[in-house]
């Protein structure tokens, strides 16, 4: 089994990283979809990846495929498929890169919805734009479990 810390959108809300930093360390991978990239910065090693959403210029990869307990998952931040118009780009993506789950921001608003076959997360924005959220992900047997965790 392997756990993820899935967080985006935190757009120089550093208080908000560094109040999950303390969750780094106890999970498998963290990965950080854009919009606020330099914001991780501090906390990048061999178990934490940085995607580059469109409001970052120099750091974080535009995407990267992981392979976790059998699942291949995209992770990019979404503006280059429209994911404020629909997923469906999205998904395409993803399974032209054979991944059954795709990881992205953009939109500031969580979700998780399945989208011709490929599972879509979406952990919303660590800053105040609306409800501030993160992502907890468990894989296990080639299956992921996602969960949206509020930020009190």
């Amino acid at each position: 089994m392997k756990t993820m810390v899935l967080l985006s959108d935190s757009h120089g809300h550093t208080a908000g990283v560094r109040a999950l930093s303390r969750l780094f360390d106890e999970n498998s991978y963290v990965v950080h979809l854009g919009d606020g990239s330099s914001d991780m910065r501090p906390y990048v090693d061999s178990h934490v990846f940085v995607m580059k959403g469109n409001c970052d210029f120099s750091f974080g990869e535009s995407e990267r495929v992981l392979s976790i307990e059998g699942v291949n998952v995209l992770c990019c931040h979404g503006h280059k498929y429209g994911v404020k118009s629909g997923l469906a780009r999205l998904a395409l993506r993803a399974k032209e890169l054979q991944c059954s789950v795709a990881l992205y921001g953009h939109t500031h608003r969580a979700d998780i919805s399945e989208v011709d076959g490929v599972l879509c997360i979406n952990p919303g924005s660590l800053a105040s734009f609306t409800e501030p959220s993160y992502a907890y992900l468990v894989f296990a047997k080639e299956k992921v479990t996602p969960t949206i965790v509020p930020v009190r």
